[in-house]
């Protein structure tokens, strides 16, 4: 009876966990961010190909789903956007369906964990 309760909350804690957004807040001013990020042209250049999600809940872990919140408190990761290429530590491709989103560059996936 108790092995079958502790299996049960054990898979609904690992189902709250594992489904949730990965929560971005853009900051004004670059010391304020965990992970400065570029925009670039096409998606061939980018580290990360991201889908922006309208709810939190439509998306999970660290596949290229964000979510943007509206507070700072509210966030996983806080980012910067830079203007020039080289100031980023992640290049990021806007794409428009959540099946394109990912990493193509996995040595730069630890950022956003």
């Amino acid at each position: 009876m108790y092995l079958n309760r502790f299996i049960s909350v054990f898979i609904l804690l690992f189902i709250c966990f594992s489904i949730h957004s990965q929560k971005i807040f853009s900051v004004k001013y670059s010391s304020q961010a965990d992970v400065k990020v570029f925009v670039v042209d096409y998606e061939s250049q980018a580290d990360l190909l991201v889908h922006k999600k309208e709810y939190s809940s439509q998306s999970s872990g660290n596949k290229g789903d964000w979510f943007f919140v509206d507070y700072e408190s509210q966030a996983k990761k806080k980012i910067f956007f830079v203007d020039y290429e080289s100031q980023a530590d992640v290049k990021i491709y806007f794409v428009k369906y959540s099946s394109q989103s990912g990493w193509k560059n996995k040595s730069k996936s630890h950022l956003f964990y």
